[in-house]
C-alpha cells in the first residue's frame, strides 16, 4: 500500500518515497547488527549524552570554560605534542584549514609556494582547489598511480618543490600506506631536493600497526604534522597542527587571520580527549580484525558465486579498506539497506560509487561494534548481501 499523506487542500496525496540516502542513515540508527556504526551518526541527544558520560574522565568539568583557545583546548594540544614527540601543536577547527596554514607556513620560510603532492590527495580531490584560490600555493602532482608516493617518484619531479606532502594512509587509493622503508625513501628523497615534508596525517592514527612503529616515531620523519581528531577517534570535529616549536607560533598567526581562532571549543576539545584516551588504544584491534572481515567477505563472494568482487588492498594497511563490485551504484545501495532493513543485518553502512558502467565501489571498515563479527557472520552476511543482487 502507497502511504498518503493530507495536503494543505485537504486531498491526499502519494507520499514521496524515502531516498536511498535517508533510508541507508535510518538503517544505521536501528539495524541490530552493523559491521561499521561510526558515533557521529548518532542522533544529537545521542551524541550529547555520550559527551557527557565520558567528558569527566579525561578532564577536569571544574576547571574554567576555554577562551580563545586556553583551556582544555591548551591542554588537548598539549597532549598531541606529547603522543607525537612533537615540540609544540596548535588547534584547528578543520583539517583544511590546518594544511593551509602548515603549507603556506613552510612556503614563507623557503621561498617555494610548490607543493609536491599526489593526484588522489586530499587537497586536490576533496578541497575545491583551496590551496591555489585560497592561500597562493601551487600544487604540483608528483604521481597519479594507485600507491602511495615513492622515493622514484619524487626524485623524477621534473620541477623544485617547496614542500612534500604525503597522506598518511592515502584514503582515495584504498586506505594505502607504504612500508616503512618506502616512506622513510621517500622522506629522504624530498631531504636530497632541499624540500620539507609535511604528513597528511588525518588517519596517521591507525598507521601503526602497518609501519610497526609507534606515533612518534613515525612523525619524526617529517617536519610538520595534521591529525584529525573525528576520522578514526570519534570526535565532534577539530584537527591539530604538530611541528616545532617556532611553525606553530606562526600557524596561530595564520588561524587567526582564517578566522580559525573560535571563542570556545571546549565540546569539540573533550571529545577530541574522550577519542584519545578510549579509541586511540583500541585502533591497533580495529585494524587486526578488519583483516579477518576483509578475508571473510571474499570467501563470501566466492561462495556466493559473484562473478567478480574485489577487497582492495587484499590485506587492509588500516581498518577502512575498499569493497568492488561489478553492478551499477543503485542496485548495490538498494541491496544494502534493503538486508538491513529485512534482516537487522547492515554489513555495508557507506555510499556506492560509479567506477565506470556496471563497476561501482564502498567504503568498509571496522569500529568497536564490528569487533563482535566473526569471520562466519561476515560470509554469512556476504552471502546473503550477493543473494539480492539478482
Amino acid at each position: 500500500m502507497i502511504p498518503l499523506m493530507s495536503d494543505t487542500d485537504g486531498q491526499e496525496h502519494p507520499l514521496s518515497p524515502l531516498s536511498i540516502r535517508e533510508r541507508r542513515r535510518t538503517a544505521l540508527r536501528t539495524a541490530p547488527r552493523a559491521l561499521s556504526r561510526g558515533g557521529w551518526r548518532g542522533t544529537l541527544r545521542e551524541r550529547l549524552t555520550a559527551l557527557t558520560e565520558a567528558a569527566p574522565g579525561v578532564y577536569d568539568l571544574d576547571e574554567p570554560t576555554d577562551l580563545y583557545g586556553d583551556g582544555v583546548v591548551a591542554a588537548l594540544e598539549r597532549r598531541v605534542a606529547e603522543l607525537l614527540g612533537t615540540e609544540a601543536a596548535v588547534f584547528f577547527p578543520t583539517g583544511t584549514m590546518a594544511q593551509q596554514v602548515a603549507l603556506r607556513c613552510w612556503a614563507a620560510r623557503t621561498g617555494n609556494p610548490a607543493v609536491a603532492l599526489h593526484a588522489l590527495s586530499h587537497p586536490e580531490v576533496h578541497e575545491r582547489h583551496a590551496f591555489s584560490q585560497v592561500s597562493g600555493l601551487r600544487p604540483v602532482v608528483v604521481s597519479h598511480e594507485p600507491h602511495p608516493v615513492t622515493a622514484a617518484e619524487v626524485r623524477g619531479l621534473d620541477e623544485p618543490f617547496g614542500a612534500l606532502m604525503l597522506e598518511l594512509p592515502l584514503r582515495d587509493a584504498g586506505f594505502l600506506l607504504p612500508s616503512w622503508e618506502e616512506l622513510t625513501e621517500a622522506v629522504e628523497a624530498a631531504r636530497d631536493r632541499e624540500a620539507v615534508v609535511h604528513f597528511d596525517g588525518a588517519r596517521l592514527w591507525e598507521a601503526t600497526d602497518h609501519l610497526g612503529r609507534p606515533l612518534d616515531e613515525i612523525a619524526s620523519l617529517a617536519d610538520s604534522v595534521y591529525v584529525s581528531f573525528y576520522k578514526s577517534l570519534g570526535g565532534l570535529g577539530g584537527a591539530a597542527l604538530a611541528g616545532p616549536a617556532s611553525l606553530v607560533e606562526d600557524a596561530r598567526t595564520w588561524r587567526h587571520r582564517y578566522g580559525g581562532t573560535v571563542f570556545q571549543q571546549f565540546p569539540t576539545a573533550l571529545s577530541a580527549l574522550v577519542g584519545l584516551e578510549r579509541e586511540l588504544p583500541r585502533l591497533p584491534e580495529y585494524v587486526r580484525h578488519a583483516r579477518v572481515v576483509a578475508a571473510a567477505l571474499r570467501e563470501g563472494f566466492a561462495a556466493a558465486g559473484l562473478p567478480w568482487a574485489r577487497v582492495h588492498p587484499g590485506v587492509p594497511h588500516t581498518h577502512d579498506f575498499q569493497v568492488w563490485l561489478p553492478f551499477e551504484p543503485e542496485v548495490l545501495a538498494e541491496a544494502a539497506v534493503a538486508q538491513a532493513e529485512e534482516t537487522g543485518t547492515l554489513l555495508f553502512a557507506g555510499a556506492w560509487s560509479s567506477r565506470g558502467p556496471g563497476l561501482a565501489v564502498t567504503e568498509a571498515g571496522v569500529r568497536a561494534a564490528g569487533l563482535a563479527w566473526t569471520a562466519r557472520d561476515v560470509r554469512d552476511a556476504a552471502v546473503d548481501f550477493a543473494g539480492r543482487l539478482g
